[in-house]
């Protein structure tokens, strides 16, 4: 199962874009989308991303998948994926501790975060290596 937040009172962290950086950890509003035909990142839908898997939405069953397919997608194990909200919701927010790597949605340019928000997602890749 997928580690959920602890906390109260979930906000929107991420602004205007459907990513946001807080320090080391990216911070990802999700548009859930179960019983799918396949396991896909789509396009972002206002401030979501569009996140498609196959399991169906049976006791949060479906987010547990859609954790355990996009850890492998930005290089971390499942321990670093944390579902702040939306565990048996359509809308939830994920957070992501230290990714290495990043899927090609997070560098588009109508994407980027403002530059006192930790910077754009591609100056992290590099500090990182």
């Amino acid at each position: 199962m997928a580690r959920t937040s602890r906390s109260p009172t979930p906000r929107n962290r991420t602004g205007d874009s459907f990513f946001a950086w807080d320090g080391d950890t990216l911070v990802v509003n999700i548009l859930g989308k179960p019983s799918a035909s396949k396991d896909a990142i789509g396009k972002p839908k206002g401030t979501q991303l569009k996140v498609s898997v196959t399991a169906a939405p049976k006791d949060g069953k479906a987010t547990d998948h859609m954790v355990r397919f996009l850890a492998p997608l930005f290089g971390v194990p499942v321990s670093r994926i944390e579902v702040v909200f939306g565990q048996e919701n359509v809308n939830k927010q994920l957070r992501i501790t230290a990714p290495s790597k990043l899927p090609a949605i997070f560098s588009t340019p109508a994407q980027d975060t403002p530059a006192q928000n930790s910077g754009h997602p591609t100056d992290f890749v590099k500090r990182r290596n």
